[in-house]
């Protein structure tokens, strides 16, 4: 196993990966080298969604994009959407919908929620569902979660 040194853009700040290698995850990358913790590993399959960032404005499975892969490339994790102590209209209709419960989840399905949004301003209940569909939950039942999905699209101006 070969270990390159690579820069990774990761939330606006450039981070040298030195002690990865080539084949290591995005996940991995982020959580073991540089610190990140927010995205979590569950399946590393791409089947729960809990890896969930944004790369290059598209919504991955960190867990199935090799690090290395992703150099010159923007990459947008949980800890990018907002401000430390100001949370996103998204991660704060989570808390007001009573949406987080063991908050294992919760960032994939946030990350899930802002791309939604961002593609479709006033997604329909089916849309809703279709687009949360790849994030698995296991605490809610999903019925917050698309509560807090409705409540930030009406609070955006779309008619959820």
């Amino acid at each position: 196993m070969s270990n390159e040194v690579f820069t990774l853009r990761v939330n606006g700040i450039d981070h040298d990966v030195a002690d990865s290698w080539l084949g290591e995850s995005l996940l991995d990358v982020l959580r073991d080298r540089i610190g990140l913790m927010g995205s979590k590993g569950a399946c590393t399959q791409g089947e729960c969604g809990s890896c969930s960032v944004m790369v290059e404005g598209s919504l991955v499975c960190s867990c199935l994009v090799m690090g290395a892969t992703a150099v010159d490339q923007e990459i947008v994790t949980i800890e990018g959407i907002a401000p430390v102590g100001a949370p996103s209209d998204v991660q704060q209709a989570f808390v007001d919908a009573g949406a987080v419960q063991c908050g294992f989840c919760t960032p994939g399905l946030v990350m899930a929620v802002h791309d939604l949004l961002e593609r479709t301003g006033s997604p329909t209940d089916t849309e809703i569902r279709e687009e949360l569909a790849g994030n698995v939950c296991r605490c809610t039942g999903y019925g917050r979660i698309i509560d807090a999905v409705q409540q930030v699209a009406v609070r955006r101006g779309g008619s959820a």
